[in-house]
Order: C-alpha cells, then structure tokens, then sequence
C-alpha cells in the first residue's frame, strides 16, 4: 500500500516514519527543497527528528502531484491555518474517491469551520474523509513507543480501511462516526493545556492542574454536545487520553508554551525556538465564536485568550475564574 503524508513537521515525521517502519510505501511532502534533499539522500528530516534514521521507505517530494501519484490514502498533517489552502490545491489532483485523513487539529479563524468541514467545503464527496487524533506525542511514536488514537469517519467503509492502514504493533488504532466530537476535542484540548502550563508556571500544584484538566473537560463536552457531537467522545482518545497527554507532558508544545507565558514569554519567541506552531494559542480564539453561537460558557478558553491576545495577567485571569458563581458540577450536557 502507498500511503501519501503531506507535512514534514514533527507529527507528519513521525506519521511517514511509522508507516514506513510498519511495510507501507510513503510519499511525504516537505514545502522546503533542503528538507526534501535530506529526506531522500541522508534519511532524515534536519529540522524535526534530525537523530532518528527514518525508513527507506519514504520518499519526499515538493509537489502534491507526485506526492499523491499511486496513493491509496492521504494523510494531512500541516498546521491548521493551512488546510484550505491544502484542500484547494488538492482538489484537481486527487481522485473523487480518495480517502483523505486529516490529522490537524483547529478551527478555522474566517469560517469558524472545522479540518474536514473546509475539506468537504473545497473537495466534495464528505464520504471520503476521516480524522485521527488520540494521545499521539510525536516524540514517543516516531520511536515506536505504544500508542493509540481513534480514527473517525462518516464512512464506516473509510474509518475501517484507515484503521488497518494505519495499524501496527505499537500504534493501535479504533473508529468512530463522531467528526464532530473528535475536531472539538482536538482543539479544546490544546487550550486546556496552555492553561494547565500557565499554571505550572505560576508556581502552582497538581491539584491547580486536577481542576483545570477536570474543568476543561466539562467546557470541551459542553461544546461537543451543543455541536451535535457525542459527549461521550470526551471520554475517548481524542477528549480525555489527549487531554492528558497534552496537560502533562514535557513533550507538550502548548504545556510548554504555557508555562513561559506565565513567565514573560512570547508566542513570538516560542516560536522562533521551537519552530512549531502552537496549535492552542490560535484555538482559544477561534472556539469562542463558536461557543457564543451555541450558547456555551468557555471561562477557562476566554481566560487563556486574553492572556495571550491582550497581554491580561495570567495570575490575574486565574483568580477571575475563582470569582466565578458557585454551581453544580455538571451542567449543560442536555
């Protein structure tokens, strides 16, 4: 099988590296031609991963064409704001039929539209699109360690055909029907987690970081369910493993990046030093409006924006959700 990847990053790295470790024939797309000399000649991506040999079976390309030539599915694996330029550029080239997986995770600042609804939006035929996401720190897969994650589809037939492709000893994978749910909890989470690194930076414990994975749950699941998502999708891999994953660990972009805004950081500088992008700083934006359309209470999301857009005191913001009336725990799920 040949499976094309269309992103070099860190995640689209270790998606190619486990595919190809498992026999399958990759063709990752890299936009830098310096990336994708070092792909092909030394085996490595210099810029994510520069110690791993990656799998002689990948090869890198430059253009979407070759990158899809002979594919038997896609997997997209670039930073949000970058999808419908992706889908446009793929909508002559790629067949009516082919499956298309989309592993970014985000809403759509402009539209407010989740990855596949811009990719139903620009392609067509919504049968043909999945979504992966789980608690799937690129560091640990690329290194084969176990993992699993959750690949959702309105097409039984695609959820079931990704499933096996993307399957491997360390690398388990499971279905749902629940798009919705999945791309909501992708973004949430990332959220959460900026704030759970804030308030590690702040010099605060773990029971700060209890309440806010807790808390950010019960936003993330009122979100899903106001969506016409499945509240119980937040108890899955794509809600409460990635949650977990994102909020604890080292491996965290935005734990990390969290962590130095409540030090005096910027996005600016994260960025420069890490060269990733920090998927959460963009979703806390792009959720609200979404939210308010729903009628759904965000507090923990608006605090994370206006720590980051408007430059509000963190230990401030975390003091205005203290302030907030006292309620039932659980609220809002129908």
């Amino acid at each position: 099988m040949k499976i094309g990847v269309i992103g070099a990053g860190s995640w689209g790295t270790a998606i190619a590296q486990m595919l190809g470790s498992n026999g399958q024939n990759v063709n990752i797309w890299a936009r830098r031609p310096e990336v994708v000399s070092s792909i092909n000649c030394d085996h490595v991506n210099p810029r994510y991963f520069s110690d791993v040999e990656l799998s002689r079976n990948i090869v890198a390309t430059v253009g979407y064409r070759d990158c899809l030539y002979n594919a038997d599915a896609v997997a997209v694996v670039t930073p949000s704001k970058l999808l419908r330029g992706v889908a446009r550029a793929l909508a002559p080239i790629a067949s009516d039929t082919l499956p298309i997986v989309i592993c970014s995770k985000g809403v759509e600042a402009e539209s407010g539209l989740l990855p596949v609804q811009i990719f139903e939006q620009e392609m067509g035929n919504p049968d043909r699109f999945a979504v992966l996401s789980g608690p799937n720190h690129a560091e640990e897969v690329i290194r084969g360690m176990p993992a699993a994650t959750v690949i959702a589809s309105k097409s039984p037939e695609v959820a079931a055909f990704l499933q096996q492709a993307f399957a491997s000893d360390h690398f388990r994978t499971y279905t749902c029907s629940d798009v919705v749910g999945v791309e909501i909890c992708a973004a949430c989470k990332n959220v959460i987690a900026l704030a759970v690194g804030m308030s590690f930076g702040l010099g605060y414990g773990d029971n700060t970081a209890s309440l806010l994975m807790t808390r950010g749950l019960a936003e993330m699941s009122r979100l899903v369910n106001a969506l016409g998502g499945e509240a119980i999708t937040c108890m899955g891999l794509a809600g409460t493993g990635d949650l977990i994953a994102t909020c604890t660990s080292q491996h965290s972009r935005n734990r990390r990046f969290g962590e130095m805004v409540a030090r005096g950081g910027t996005l600016e500088e994260f960025t420069n030093e890490t060269h990733m992008v920090v998927e959460g700083a963009y979703a806390c934006q792009t959720l609200l409006p979404l939210a308010k359309k729903a009628g759904v209470e965000m507090p923990i999301t608006e605090a994370v924006r206006q720590v980051i857009w408007e430059g509000a005191d963190p230990r401030v913001a975390g003091l205005s959700l203290s302030d907030r009336p006292l309620k039932q725990e659980f609220y809002g799920l129908g």
